[in-house]
């Protein structure tokens, strides 16, 4: 998902994810610290378990979306609410995006404060204003599962760990009689006034609290229910409403609701709970959340912490994780291994479990559901994820991706418009990007016998959304085979996403022998065509007179038709069919020469100066690699007759966009699209277009690994003399047979064996 795009080198934070494979290539047993934040704030620390709905992290700031009425474009570091070069830490909420261009969440915000109450965050410059305090990087801890930091003007080590739906906080205090734990409701990722539509709060006894936060954001209609239990019973509560001077304010008037009141409710609540602590008492708070009620809130809590300990349940965090990212087990550098285990641990954050423990979830109609047979998931960044996380977890995660597939499946269902998701969050779509991305997930997961519902069902979903006339051009580009400039600002990238959409659609019904549906859809996708000007050799905006518009520049990201991209990088968007767009650029050596200009031109100052978040950094020649709509074009000099480009590119991208240090990503993780991207093209594949069950083969930069797979089968990677300089192919065997046109089947992976390359520093 974007909305704006970064494209800066993003810091992971300096204690980054170091999970080690054994040189044995064992599974992993143990798990070291790790974890971080992107420099412009768009992935977190904190704790949580795989695909967990709780995220628990720390917030480093509390900017608004909005300065008198405008857009304040220095919230967007602040996407997962941490920032690393912040110097104060607000407090610590339950929900957070990982990798996102745009945010919503940060709900829940606890802080735990001692000395005279305060309940406003206070500022960056003057910290002791208000309840954040100073930490320093030096005393912080990051780990799968665990988080710790030292908040230095309270002097408490603050202690983060997490099961599915539940955040668990250990705040260790000084000796003090006046210890508070701050429980701020109002607080939120991107917020501005009038996004929290109610709060409310209902203080069970002297350890228990539930409540809810209803707020419109991102997802404008998303409430999200708590239950809140203390380790010791506090010994005063009160609250503060700053919802401003209301006209009507009931008959609850007759009470003091700031102390001591157990049922309070309003826009805009922050509450406070008052402790006497001995020195080095600690002080446990255990958060559940639920979508669907605080009863069901509770439940979550008691069944998923029950009488557990902070400490067992950090365990089972690191366990959990353990267990997935044994999964793949590599050799390599110890920055490789940093790298992929990070990538992993990325990929695996996201999307997010959507329901409770007893199976239970509010569905896009605002009623309760239950998942009797699947797992629900939300946060589907899908414009982004279709490429490579899902065709990924159809290898590695192949239940979770069904799961994920039944998902979209009930979200159509439930949706008034009936249309599969664009971006789902929080029984919201918050249609944020193009496509409609999710009929290439749900034809990749049938066309790999990968989905467990009903497949002619599915395809019909995939049709209805593929007809919805009004949304985004589609009624265009079905009459007229492209989407006119005049009638939609991304006609381009539009139009050729779609045509890749319909591909996907038609592959889909040709494996279930739905021959109508299969001819109508692959001519749709030849719609590429239309925007393509044979003058030029590349996509143009074209007017609904059919004419090509005026003053198109190539290199402009503004004004020309797309989306996240210039017409260089989207001209080389026909992942479906580049033996086509090969021919109509003039035959493979005239594409290779144009794939080879993409990688070595340079870009002119001028094209920063337009786009304020692009730095040269992020860049390879004009290939941006942060930008997913060119993730596959360095696979397409396999397509052109010249495999060794690929290999020498892809590595190229490995190392230059992926670095074992705290700037070591090119672009914003994207729900772990980019990672995806890092841990198949590490191992020698990627899938180019999602809906064939073909990947095309790259250059490994592990020196070997092992998948072990739900079937319970076991693919093995073999480098012979990979290294840094080695990154040709020579050859590559399947099982000691040669693959000669550098291809692989989806179902040379799932039927186990070895893929063995043989690696050169001379270009085949």
């Amino acid at each position: 998902m974007k909305h704006h795009k970064i494209y800066f080198l993003l810091i992971f934070i300096n204690f980054i994810s170091y999970y080690k494979a054994q040189q044995s290539e064992k599974p992993l047993h143990y798990v070291n610290p790790l974890i971080g934040t992107e420099k412009m704030g768009h992935t977190y620390p904190g704790a949580t378990v795989p695909f967990g709905a709780v995220q628990l992290s720390p917030e480093t700031d509390t900017l608004s979306y909005a300065v008198n009425g405008k857009y304040n474009g220095d919230v967007y570091k602040y996407c997962a609410g941490y920032r690393y070069e912040d110097k104060t830490i607000v407090g610590f909420s339950a929900t957070h995006f990982s990798g996102t261009g745009h945010s919503d969440l940060g709900d829940f915000l606890i802080m735990p404060t001692t000395g005279p109450l305060q309940l406003n965050p206070g500022t960056a410059s003057n910290p002791e204003k208000g309840y954040r305090s100073r930490f320093s990087h030096q005393n912080e801890k990051a780990e799968a599962g665990y988080y710790r930091v030292q908040l230095d003007d309270e002097r408490i080590l603050a202690e983060l760990t997490a099961t599915t739906r539940t955040g668990v906080h250990r705040y260790t205090f000084p000796k003090s009689d006046q210890a508070h734990i701050i429980f701020d409701l109002m607080a939120g990722i991107y917020n501005y006034d009038g996004k929290n539509i109610w709060t409310y709060a209902r203080v069970e006894n002297n350890t228990t609290v539930t409540g809810y936060r209803q707020t419109n954001g991102w997802a404008r209609t998303r409430t999200v229910y708590f239950a809140m239990k203390f380790s010791k019973p506090f010994k005063s509560y009160g609250q503060k409403n700053y919802d401003g001077k209301q006209v009507y304010n009931g008959f609850w008037r007759k009470f003091d609701q700031t102390r001591n009141f157990p049922e309070i409710a309003g826009k805009n609540l922050k509450m406070h709970f008052d402790f006497t602590t001995s020195d080095h008492e600690a002080i446990e708070i255990r958060l559940a959340i639920s979508p669907v009620s605080q009863a069901n809130a509770l439940e979550n809590l008691e069944k998923e912490t029950g009488n557990l300990s902070f400490d067992q349940i950090k365990v089972n965090a690191q366990e959990l994780w353990n267990k997935e990212l044994s999964k793949i087990a590599i050799r390599g550098s110890e920055d490789t291994k940093t790298n992929f285990y990070t990538a992993m641990y990325h990929t695996f954050i996201n999307p997010t479990m959507y329901m409770d423990v007893n199976g239970e979830y509010k569905g896009l109609d605002q009623n309760i559901h239950k998942a009797d047979t699947f797992t629900n998931y939300t946060t589907f960044s899908i414009w982004d994820t279709y490429r490579v996380l899902h065709p990924f977890f159809n290898i590695i995660q192949p239940k979770r991706n069904n799961d994920m597939v039944q998902s979209m499946m009930a979200h159509y269902r439930q949706f008034s418009m009936k249309m599969l998701p664009i971006w789902s969050h929080y029984a919201n779509d918050n249609w944020c990007m193009s496509g409609y991305h999710s009929v290439s997930v749900v034809a990749d997961a049938i066309i790999k016998g990968n989905y467990s519902g009903d497949p002619h069902e599915a395809l019909k979903a995939c049709v209805e959304t593929a007809y919805k006339r009004d949304y985004e051009g589609i009624g265009y580009y079905i009459d007229k085979g492209y989407i006119p400039a005049e009638k939609n600002g991304t006609s381009v990238s539009n139009t050729l996403e779609y045509a890749y959409d319909d591909w996907a659609i038609a592959q889909l019904a040709k494996h279930l022998g739905e021959t109508e549906i299969y001819n109508r859809f692959i001519r749709r996708s030849e719609n590429w065509k239309n925007n393509f000007d044979p003058g030029t050799g590349f996509m143009r905006p074209r007017l609904q007179d059919g004419s090509f518009k005026a003053g198109f520049n190539e290199l402009s990201t503004h004004g020309q038709g797309f989306i996240e991209g210039n017409s260089w990088n989207y001209s080389f968007f026909v992942p479906q069919n580049p033996a086509a767009l090969i021919k109509v650029m003039g035959g493979k050596k005239k594409f290779a020469s144009r794939l080879d200009q993409l990688f070595t031109m340079h870009l002119p100052d001028e094209f920063f100066a337009d786009t304020e978040d692009i730095t040269r950094e992020g860049i390879i020649g004009g290939y941006v690699h942060g930008n997913e709509p060119a993730h596959h074009v360095a696979y397409l000099y396999n397509w052109a007759g010249q495999p060794w480009k690929t290999q020498a590119q892809v590595r190229r991208i490995l190392n230059m966009q992926y670095k074992a240090a705290p700037d070591g990503l090119g672009g914003n993780d994207d729900t772990g699209q980019m990672s995806a991207w890092y841990i198949l093209s590490s191992i020698g594949f990627y899938p180019v277009a999602p809906g064939s069950d073909m990947y095309a083969i790259g250059s490994p930069a592990v020196d070997s690994a092992i998948l072990t797979l739900e079937n319970g089968k076991t693919f093995r990677i073999e480098s012979i003399d990979q290294g840094p300089e080695n990154v040709y192919v020579k050859k590559v065997l399947l099982n000691g047979k040669e693959i000669k046109d550098f291809t692989l089947r989806h179902s040379d992976i799932m039927d186990g064996g070895t893929l063995s390359f043989y690696m050169s520093a001379k270009a085949k």
